[in-house]
């Protein structure tokens, strides 16, 4: 009859299961760095939007977005939407709509959101230019992250010019975003650019935009992008 050391066995036992749980923490590490995106990012934006009058005091609008991000080698964001804009009087618009969303930051990530959203801009044009102050409400549906509802103000000044009769627009805005998830303003955009019309159909954005973000990854951005307007 064979003695068991139960100390010993006991004590193999314990350093098997360590060692597991060694590697399976080391495992996930792995796993969560290479999901994790970077802090910042280099990326191209580019949006269309078609405009489609309905009546004198309500225009369709159709979105469609596609970014180009990790150092503008991958997609990383595709967007289509609709807004509806109401134009009450020369100088404020209201504008509900809503946006699908998918994002894949980093390689093996894929996260998704149903977002609405309604904006109130007011805009005060003057001799040489036009101010606007676009105040924009988002509820944001998302997985697997969380929902969220977020404020957005974005004060921006047009200034129309003429080279060699052409018809150009520089504008510049700065974008605050309040997030009431985490009750903070987590970002802030600044962008330049100019617009020009080529007809009474189209006309494109070529601009520069500045992200600074503290919580997003990735939150710092700089971002080259086009938009083009198209209408009915």
């Amino acid at each position: 009859m064979s003695i068991v050391n139960y100390d010993d066995k006991s004590r193999t036992i314990f350093l098997c299961l360590l060692t597991l749980l060694i590697f399976c923490s080391a495992g996930a590490s792995v796993a969560r760095s290479q999901i994790l995106a970077p802090r910042s990012d280099t990326q191209s934006w580019n949006d269309l939007q078609f405009t489609m009058p309905l009546n004198k005091e309500i225009d369709l609008i159709l979105l469609g977005t596609l970014r180009i991000g990790r150092n503008v080698t991958h997609p990383v964001d595709e967007r289509v939407g609709v807004n509806f804009r109401f134009n009450v009087g020369k100088y404020l618009t209201l504008t509900p709509g809503y946006l699908y969303i998918r994002m894949q930051p980093v390689a093996g990530r894929n996260d998704k959101e149903h977002r609405l959203t309604f904006a109130a801009t007011p805009r005060i044009p003057c001799k040489r230019f036009t101010l606007t102050d676009r105040n924009q409400f988002e509820r944001r549906i998302r997985s697997p992250q969380v929902d969220a509802t977020r404020y957005r103000n974005r004060l921006q000044i047009e200034v129309p010019f003429k080279p060699k009769n052409s018809k150009w627009v520089f504008f510049a805005s700065d974008e605050v975003f309040y997030d009431w998830s985490v009750d903070d303003w987590v970002r802030n955009r600044f962008q330049i650019g100019l617009r020009k019309t080529f007809s009474k159909k189209l006309a494109v954005d070529f601009y520069y935009l500045r992200q600074s973000d503290r919580r997003s990854r990735p939150g710092d951005l700089n971002v080259i992008g086009t938009v083009f307007r198209l209408s009915r």
